[in-house]
């Protein structure tokens, strides 16, 4: 499924034309197209993907959005253009961006340790609160362990609708050895978004939800954008999401998102994405010097060559002029739901996402790896 938005007149006749099956190159071959999108989709949610796939892509020129696939298994419902979903770590954009509001309000400051804000929270064998600062919960250079290594996905679905404490959440983790000691080293770890978030608690007085709520979802008017409460549902159109434990698909659509938290909890669509990304790379969120820290990277070690800054990742691209060197993005993956996105410098944005996450195996993992790149930057 392939919609338009936004468009000038004559790409429309190229989208028409495409949705009928005619053979239409665009004049920039690097620049990505209805048919870009719709390979991407299908690579998303053919016979080894999930059961549906979204992806959009908006530009100076207006935007793109394809879909593939089924939204419900049980009905074959197609996916909705403007479907709302789990977005997992893509949550930590939106506190990293709060951090940084309150470090030009001067109610954090980066590089102060973690004991001043969480007095006592970050103690354990070798985790100590007094070492770690909040830079390096937002840039994964703290070495704390991640809660995930220690709470799987088959724990969460023994009781999806239970409430979870952030700092329950941080205490299964603390217990366990540092990777590293701090700011010797980059590992991802959804603990220090946990303690990101508490921060935002203390300092504030308010749920870090509401502080990005009234700093970040109103002042762009981001409509389909929600910070998590203990309400399991999904409001408005939504895609089911999916989870494959052993052969068979199981649906976790009805979630308690506090088990994310700060680290994964939000809800979003593909367009306020887009949207959210756009916003803080031209600065509307964060003064010069603040998005100056942002995007101040170190390397992550892993096989991509990516750097990541505060709440974001740069991914290098080769050979392409639509993306130059590379774009600011960050992966989101939530039970049911797997999500990416990213935005080049000069304007372009996109999203893509799966309803199916963890399960969908190596076939899909390659799929969503190329997915992004090739709907930001064509091939």
């Amino acid at each position: 499924m392939l919609t338009r938005n936004l468009l000038p007149r004559s790409a429309v006749a190229v989208v028409l034309a495409l949705a009928v099956g005619a053979s239409t190159t665009p004049a920039n071959a690097s620049t990505p197209g209805p048919a870009d999108l719709r390979r991407v989709v299908e690579s998303l949610s053919g016979p080894d993907g999930a059961p549906g796939a979204l992806v959009r892509v908006h530009g100076r020129h207006g935007s793109l959005t394809a879909t593939g696939g089924v939204a419900d298994t049980r009905t074959n419902t197609p996916v909705d253009p403007r479907s709302r979903f789990r977005i997992g770590s893509l949550t930590k954009p939106f506190v990293a961006t709060v951090v940084l509001q309150l470090v030009g309000e001067g109610r954090i400051e980066l590089d102060a340790p973690v004991e001043r804000y969480l007095p006592g929270v970050v103690r354990g064998a070798d985790n100590d609160g007094r070492q770690i600062t909040v830079r390096q919960l937002l840039q994964h250079t703290s070495g704390l362990p991640d809660v995930l290594d220690y709470l799987s996905p088959l724990d969460v679905l023994k009781d999806p609708l239970r409430h979870w404490e952030a700092r329950e959440l941080v205490d299964i983790a603390l217990p366990h050895p540092r990777e590293f000691e701090p700011g010797k080293g980059w590992g991802y770890s959804n603990t220090n978004y946990l303690l990101a978030g508490m921060i935002i608690d203390t300092v504030t007085g308010r749920p870090w939800g509401e502080e990005i709520r009234e700093r970040v979802i109103r002042p762009l008017g981001l409509h389909d954008t929600f910070a998590p409460t203990d309400a399991p549902g999904i409001p408005g159109p939504h895609p089911r999401g999916y989870v494959r434990p052993q052969s068979e698909l199981v649906d976790v659509t009805r979630l308690n998102p506090t088990v994310g938290g700060a680290a994964g909890g939000m809800i979003s669509s593909a367009a306020d994405l887009n949207r959210f990304l756009a916003a803080v790379l031209r600065g509307r969120l964060l003064e010069p010097a603040l998005l100056r820290e942002m995007l101040a990277t170190r390397p992550t070690g892993r096989t991509s060559g990516s750097e990541y800054g505060l709440g974001l990742e740069w991914i290098p691209v080769e050979n392409s002029s639509t993306c130059k060197d590379g774009f600011w993005g960050h992966d989101g993956d939530m039970l049911g739901f797997s999500v990416r996105t990213g935005a080049t410098t000069h304007g372009r944005q996109a999203t893509v996402m799966v309803n199916l996450n963890p399960g969908g195996g190596p076939a899909l993992d390659e799929a969503m790896k190329a997915a992004l790149p090739d709907a930001l930057c064509g091939r």
